[in-house]
Order: structure tokens, then C-alpha cells, then sequence
């Protein structure tokens, strides 16, 4: 196949080769603009397990999800104790309280993924489901917090701020690090979405 060059008037000239490289390459551009596109909510995304393994979101259909992006060596880490209180309490009306640990703010979650969770469950008796360390803001951010990115127009600023899902996995509220797991505003929007 030829081609009228832009730059000169000789032919560029497009061997099979450079043909299927393009082709391959169109593909693999608009399967990741869908993937974009058809993404629109919790349930379309996955974390990891401490494992390695994917964990689909898409198993808390029709339950309100409250995710925390947590740390270990924060000033807010003692929310982990409310969380976990506030995980007892609503477990039973259907609540799904999920930390995802990050290492973006000041390294404070230096641990490895299991290490992260160990400290979680013997230090503040944590039974929610902790996933693996994933960033949470940039270039580099999983891809839910890049949609939240959109849906909030505004990065995630420090460890501890929550986001709260509705049962068909969209966000209805959003809350920074000082707001606490006892607060009544997050409180609210939590009974607000079961």
C-alpha cells in the first residue's frame, strides 16, 4: 500500500507489517477508550487481594459500599477503630466498609500488603475487607479513583477521606480526612443509600 507523503513528495510506502502494527494498535486504542466509557461505577472495577488476586467489585451489587482509602502512620489512623465500629453496626442493613491502603501521602503505609493488614486486625480489631496498597491520585492512580477524580472534579487529598456508594455502585457522597466515621453527616449519607 502507498501513500502520498505530507512532508515531500516522494511515497511512503506501508509494508504488511507496518499495516497490522496499526491496525493492532487502533484496537487496542478503542478497547481502552470503551473500557473507559462503559466504566461508570464501583462495580466495574477491581482491587487486589494481599494475594495478588482480582476482587470484583461487581459482588457488592445491590449493597451500599463505604471505601476508605486507609494508612498506617497517619494522624487519622485511629479512625480505623471507628470504622470498624461503624462496619459492626451497619453490616446487617447491608453496609460493605472497604480499606484501601495507599503509600502516597508522606509514606505513611510503608508495610507490605499483609503486614498492612495484620497491623489492622490485631491493633484495631478490623474485620472489613483491607485490599492491597494502590495509589490513589496522578498519572499512575487506579482506575476508580481516576473516575472519582471526575465525578468529585478534585484529587483525593490525604489518607482517610471516604467515599460512599449506593447499592447499583454509584458515589452519592464523598468526605475528607477530619470527617470521622461517628461523624452525622457521613452518618446520613450512609442510611441515605440503604
Amino acid at each position: 500500500m502507498y501513500c502520498k507523503g505530507r512532508l515531500g513528495e516522494g511515497l511512503l510506502a506501508l509494508g504488511p507489517r507496518e499495516i497490522f502494527m496499526g491496525k493492532l494498535f487502533l484496537t487496542g486504542l478503542f478497547l481502552m477508550i470503551a473500557q473507559v466509557v462503559q466504566a461508570e461505577g464501583l462495580h466495574d472495577y477491581n482491587f487486589k487481594d494481599v494475594e495478588g488476586k482480582d476482587v470484583p467489585m461487581s459482588q457488592f451489587k445491590d449493597r451500599p459500599v463505604l471505601l476508605v482509602n486507609i494508612a498506617t502512620q497517619c494522624g487519622f489512623t485511629k479512625q480505623l477503630d471507628g470504622l470498624e465500629k461503624l462496619h459492626q453496626e451497619y453490616k446487617a442493613k447491608g453496609l460493605v466498609v472497604i480499606g484501601v491502603p495507599s503509600n502516597e501521602f508522606l509514606s505513611q503505609t510503608p508495610e507490605e500488603d499483609k503486614e498492612v493488614v495484620k497491623f489492622c486486625r490485631l491493633k484495631y480489631g478490623v474485620t472489613f475487607a483491607v485490599y492491597a496498597k494502590l495509589q490513589v491520585k496522578g498519572s499512575e492512580a487506579h482506575p476508580l479513583f481516576k473516575y472519582l477524580l471526575q465525578k468529585r472534579m478534585k484529587n483525593v487529598r490525604w489518607n482517610f477521606e471516604k467515599f460512599v456508594f449506593d447499592k447499583q455502585g454509584m458515589l452519592q457522597n464523598s468526605f475528607g480526612s477530619s470527617t470521622g466515621p461517628e461523624d452525622e453527616e457521613l452518618r446520613k449519607a450512609i442510611d441515605k443509600v440503604l
